[in-house]
C-alpha cells in the first residue's frame, strides 16, 4: 500500500503551511508512521518559491521542538491536488483558491485543517505574517491541536498501525 499523502496549503507557503508540515511530520515520526504517511506543503501563490519558511515561523517552531529548516516554498498545482490523499488548507481564502485549481473530481480531498481541531476553537489558522510573536504562537497552538486529531483520523480512515 502506498503511503497516505497529506498536503498542507496556505497562501505563500512560508508561515502556516510549513509550520503544519513540520508539526505533522514530527507527529508522524513520533508515531512511527513515516513509512505510511508522506507530508508536503505548498502555497496558492508563488511569491516565495524556493525560499525557506519565515524566520519567525522557524524560531517559534524550534522552541517547541519542530525543525522547519529543510522546507522550501512551492506553489500549489493541480497535480499536487491529484497526488494528495488529503489537502488541508489554512483559511477560507486558501480553500477557495485551492478548489479553483483542484480538478473537480479531487475537490472532496480539500478541507480546512481546523475541521480536525478539538481544543482550539477557530475556523481559520490566521496568517501571522504581519503580526507579532503571539500570532506565531497562536498558529502553532491551532496546528498542534488539529494535527493530533488529524493523525488519529488518518489511522482510522486508512487502517494505519497504532503503537
Amino acid at each position: 500500500m502506498p503511503p497516505v499523502r497529506v498536503l498542507f496549503v496556505c497562501m505563500g507557503n512560508i508561515c502556516r503551511s510549513p509550520s503544519a508540515h513540520g508539526v505533522f511530520r514530527h507527529c508522524v515520526r513520533q508515531a512511527g508512521l513515516q513509512d505510511h504517511i508522506t507530508v508536503v506543503s505548498a502555497g496558492t501563490h508563488g511569491y516565495h518559491v524556493g525560499a525557506p519558511p519565515d524566520e519567525r515561523s522557524q524560531a517559534h517552531a524550534a522552541r517547541r521542538g519542530y525543525d522547519l529548516s529543510d522546507l522550501r516554498a512551492s506553489r500549489l498545482s493541480a497535480s499536487d491536488c491529484v497526488a494528495a490523499d488529503h489537502v488541508l488548507v489554512m483559511d477560507e481564502a486558501n480553500l477557495r483558491d485551492t478548489l479553483q485549481l483542484c480538478p473537480p473530481e479531487h475537490a472532496h480531498k480539500v478541507r480546512l485543517l481546523t475541521q480536525h481541531s478539538r481544543r482550539v476553537n477557530s475556523r481559520d489558522v490566521p496568517d501571522p505574517y504581519h503580526g507579532g510573536a503571539a500570532g506565531f504562537e497562536h498558529v502553532l497552538d491551532i496546528i498542534e491541536d488539529a494535527c493530533a486529531e488529524l493523525l488519529e483520523h488518518l489511522r482510522q480512515q486508512h487502517g494505519l498501525p497504532t503503537r
